[in-house]
């Protein structure tokens, strides 16, 4: 039976009007009921035999346009439904979390450990005056340290009592400013850990760092005291074996002055691996920071007698401490601070 354009463009008007009344919701079954292989579409898309050869090309046109209608609208339909539907029995997903930077937790563990043998985690100005960077500190006008190669000094007004505006070099600053917190009146037993600023920069160095400066002030304390807070300090931070070692050096603000070693956790102080050189320490110990005995110009700079007072500072790098943890390996202290997510998810 011949079927006429005017005849077939009626039951693709028909089917477009059953399609946008359809009370059926499921995309997935939408398409199957117009589009699918024994779909409405394709049963009307047969009667292209039944329509005259000269009128063939007009009819599958007007197939085209139906199809491709059809099609807009199922597509449409299925980006609005999906992920509409939820079950709320399932097991919800766990979001991504970060963490704290690898400096950030060592700085709290480091805290944590002096906290427990009495000490008060302090901060202080990591801007300060020349004078509690310097001066305070029995540096000279002339010290080397004082050079502004070394130092980063800030454009700002001088104080006629207090000298420049320093980025401060070292934790260092923070002795003088307790003990005038205190109003020098000892017992002082202080943790500062903060920024710190020097021209500097290469594997082991960096131009802004993190130290932390430990003070004790009081009647009898003597070298002992400071030997056995640097011997727990390596037992509590690297292991019950590790053990530490001073030897003699000079710095302005103490006297005596001490270099301090920690030994070696893989090598446990021999010095040699399997009867061969430690390739990580090369000696048995390694070097983490000074320390030494406050020296008197700097409590008197303070208000605290020397006759009556004594005390020990300490003052080491964050960053150089914690890479010499076990399994750390980390021969340039720069990747901290590179912002290398593929770096900073290890830890």
């Amino acid at each position: 039976m011949a079927t006429t354009l005017e005849k077939l463009q009626q039951d693709i008007d028909q089917l477009a009007k059953n399609f946008a009344n359809d009370q059926e919701l499921d995309a997935d079954k939408l398409r199957t009921k117009y589009l699918g292989k024994k779909g409405l579409f394709n049963e009307l898309s047969k009667e292209i035999r039944n329509v005259a050869n000269e009128d063939k090309k007009a009819a599958g046109k007007l197939l085209n346009s139906l199809k491709n209608d059809l099609e807009t609208k199922l597509t449409s339909l299925e980006q609005q439904t999906t992920g509409s539907w939820v079950d709320v029995t399932l097991p919800g997903e766990q979001p991504s979390q970060g963490h704290l930077h690898p400096i950030s937790q060592a700085i709290e563990e480091i805290s944590g450990i002096f906290e427990k043998i009495g000490f008060t985690r302090v901060r202080y100005p990591e801007v300060d005056w020349d004078y509690y960077a310097f001066e305070s500190l029995n540096m000279p006008d002339n010290h080397p340290a004082r050079d502004e190669w070394e130092t980063f000094f800030v454009d700002l007004p001088e104080s006629k009592e207090k000298g420049k505006v320093v980025l401060t070099p070292h934790t260092s600053n923070g002795q003088v400013r307790e003990m005038e917190r205190l109003k020098s009146k000892p017992p002082i037993r202080m943790i500062n850990i903060a920024r710190c600023y020097r021209r500097q920069q290469d594997v082991t160095h960096t131009q802004m760092f993190h130290q932390f400066e430990g003070l004790v002030v009081d009647e009898g304390i003597n070298i002992q005291h400071l030997k056995g807070t640097l011997d727990h300090f390596a037992k509590e931070f690297y292991g019950p074996e590790v053990k530490s070692r001073i030897r003699p050096f000079h710095f302005q603000f103490t006297e005596p002055s001490f270099e301090v070693d920690f030994s070696c956790h893989i090598c446990h102080g021999t010095g040699k691996v399997r009867g061969k050189k430690c390739s990580f320490c090369k000696s048995g110990w390694h070097e983490v920071g000074g320390a030494g005995m406050v020296h008197p110009n700097v409590l008197k700079a303070g208000g605290i007698d020397p006759q009556k007072y004594t005390g020990f500072a300490f003052g080491w790098g964050v960053e150089r401490t914690y890479t010499l943890r076990e399994g750390l390996n980390i021969d340039d202290i720069r990747y901290f601070y590179s912002g290398d997510i593929r770096f900073l998810e290890q830890f």
